[in-house]
């Protein structure tokens, strides 16, 4: 027997490398089950709940899926419900978290970011949170250093790159773009470590440990109540025939 390595693809980059800050690149995201129910049937058992305070998180793994750094990985979470709570009385890492969702469905479906129309609207309902799970976008990756020496730089989400920027007809095209760096500076909380439960551009809304955690999430939108922990999972049901087109090919 012979073995035939013309064929092999190129050798991976060492993991303790990070990608360069500012790449531009095709990434998917993969939904981490944490074991925490979300609101919608389809979540249970999706969420991660934070630590150290009421916040509950998607867990999320980010894959580059073509170009110079394809397969190489990082990992991000997004806040879905608790935490700091806006004057309206919402959460507000979810805001920041509704808007970056919002993005990925935009920038994977081609959808004019401007475009409101009916057809529009109806592309960024989804049934569940569950559904963004293998969602493929075009993103901006950061480089957020470490506040202390002993740990490694790690990658982040910068930004989702939207159709009509400059970057984004160039990446779908398979084309190797100029990186535009962040050069962010080490986040840290208020009790001076970094913070953990927000995406890095946004660590004001990262969330605090709260000891009326109940009370804040009774003053948050419908959307960022959860079923009580007690609550047995629940079968997953099958995504609507209008679902997301990364779900339904």
């Amino acid at each position: 027997m012979s073995y035939d390595f013309n064929d092999a693809q190129p050798q991976m980059m060492p993991q303790g490398e990070v990608i360069p800050d500012g790449t531009f690149a095709k990434i998917r995201m993969t939904i981490r089950p944490g074991g925490t129910n979300g609101s919608a049937p389809m979540d249970a058992g999706l969420l991660k709940a934070s630590a150290d305070s009421d916040a509950k998180m998607l867990d999320c793994e980010f894959t580059v899926v073509e170009g110079r750094f394809v397969r190489r990985k990082f990992w991000q979470n997004f806040t879905v419900s608790g935490g700091k709570l806006d004057d309206k009385g919402q959460s507000k890492g979810w805001n920041i978290s509704k808007a970056s969702f919002r993005a990925m469905v935009d920038s994977a479906l081609g959808l004019n970011p401007k475009d409101m129309s009916e057809a529009a609207k109806a592309k960024r309902v989804i049934q569940g949170l569950k559904q963004l799970d293998g969602i493929v976008f075009v993103a901006r990756i950061m480089v957020e250093p470490p506040s202390d020496p002993k740990f490694r730089a790690r990658n982040k989400l910068a930004n989702v790159v939207l159709p009509g920027e400059p970057q984004f007809d160039a990446v779908m095209r398979g084309e190797e773009v100029e990186p535009d760096p962040v050069d962010a500076k080490p986040q840290k909380s208020a009790s001076g470590t970094v913070a953990q439960n927000a995406p890095a551009w946004a660590a004001d809304a990262a969330p605090a440990p709260s000891s009326s955690a109940g009370a804040q999430q009774q003053g948050g939108a419908s959307w960022t109540q959860q079923p009580p922990a007690a609550a047995p999972p629940q079968a997953s049901p099958q995504p609507a025939a209008n679902g997301p087109a990364w779900l339904n090919g």
